[in-house]
């Protein structure tokens, strides 16, 4: 009898033995996730110090390329926030809407922006708020509209370390030409490698007043810079142009007719319908110059003789637009393809002083010259 005390003894020993290792064990395990809590929340916490650090740093700091960013009316934080991100200014849209309100900054201003990926996000606040760029050009570099791919060569060297030969070398390289249309194939299409064009890239190179933040920016630069604000310019015309079959190049052809042509917004809308209802009537657009674009030379005056140069881009000679681009065309003239006048005038010219007489027949087309140039001649 004195045995089963002892027993029980023995075996409630041998459980107290058993919990307090169990409970070494579940102090162990206790211990190491606590450890890995630890060690994890630390490692996540350095992880998201080092991403919103990351984050609030300049994109690129030797960047000097400016990208043009166009800031809605009534846009918020948020939005603000996700163009920048879009355009590739900033890092992250969160990260710079958190750093935005955290410093208490609002009243952001809508506007169009040349800003660079080196800027600061106190720098891109700043120029946000004050509706100008933060930082000063170290020059600009004007384009106007109406020159060819040559005379935008030649005012480039003006104004740049860049040759004229340089430059032209750069836009009529294949290699260059390919990776345009690799990059913007929605603009840029393999129609600028017909076989009849000049130069691929006539009338790609958009004009406008380009600010450039380094003193001596390289070529690939310069026209990246033009070919990207062509781009943009084309790219809200999609729609018309999905509408009406037609393609980009197409566009811009017939914008540098009218770049060529008019000397107002009125007379680029008419000039536009005289095109169109010559084309509608299968009669060539006699537009004279195509006929010094073929020629390769500017003359104040086109003569008979002139009219009859074979070439591919005389359209006394050839029905129908040009193979390409003659110079290149402002967003007023772009303008006016898409919305030109609606009239039945087939003829025009322009008098000494610039003006331009339209004609519905040929009849009132030979009045407009007796009156307007022969007379003027005498």
């Amino acid at each position: 009898m004195e045995k089963e005390p002892q027993r029980k003894k023995e075996v409630m020993f041998q459980r107290m033995l058993e919990q307090k290792e169990e409970v070494r064990i579940i102090r162990k395990i206790v211990l190491w996730i606590v450890a890995i809590v630890l060690v994890v929340g630390i490692i996540s916490g350095l992880s998201i110090y080092t991403y919103i650090k990351s984050a609030l740093k300049p994109v690129d700091p030797d960047s000097e390329k400016v990208v043009e960013v166009v800031i809605p009316i009534g846009s918020g934080l948020d939005t603000i926030s996700e163009v920048l991100e879009k355009e590739g200014i900033i890092k992250s849209a969160r990260i710079f809407k958190y750093y935005a309100k955290v410093n208490n900054e609002a009243d952001f201003q809508a506007g169009t922006y040349g800003l660079t990926k080196s800027m600061t996000p106190d720098e891109l606040i700043q120029s946000l708020k004050t509706g100008v760029v933060y930082r000063t050009p170290a020059f600009t570099l004007v384009i106007p509209e109406g020159l060819t791919l040559e005379q935008i060569a030649e005012r480039t060297s003006e104004k740049t370390s860049i040759t004229k030969e340089e430059f032209m070398d750069y836009v009529t390289n294949k290699e260059t030409i390919q990776h345009y249309i690799a990059k913007y194939p929605d603009v840029i299409t393999d129609e600028i490698l017909q076989e009849n064009i000049r130069h691929s890239l006539e009338g790609y190179l958009f004009p406008a007043t380009y600010p450039f933040y380094e003193e001596t920016p390289p070529v690939e630069e310069v026209v990246d810079t033009m070919v990207e604000a062509t781009v943009q310019n084309i790219i809200p015309y999609h729609g018309f142009l999905e509408e009406k079959k037609k393609t980009a190049h197409w566009l811009l052809t017939f914008a540098s007719l009218l770049e060529k042509e008019a000397t107002s917004k009125a007379d680029r809308e008419t000039i536009a319908s005289v095109f169109n209802n010559r084309l509608n009537e299968g009669m060539p657009l006699q537009t004279d110059p195509t006929v010094l674009y073929a020629l390769g030379k500017h003359k104040e005056r086109v003569l008979h003789e002139d009219l009859k140069v074979k070439d591919a881009y005389n359209t006394y000679q050839n029905k129908g637009l040009p193979p390409g681009p003659i110079a290149n065309a402002g967003s007023a003239s772009i303008q006016a393809v898409v919305e030109p006048s609606d009239t039945n005038y087939l003829f025009f010219l322009a008098d000494k002083d610039g003006v331009n007489h339209f004609a519905k027949t040929y009849e009132e087309h030979l009045k407009n010259k007796a009156e307007y140039i022969d007379s003027q001649n005498k």
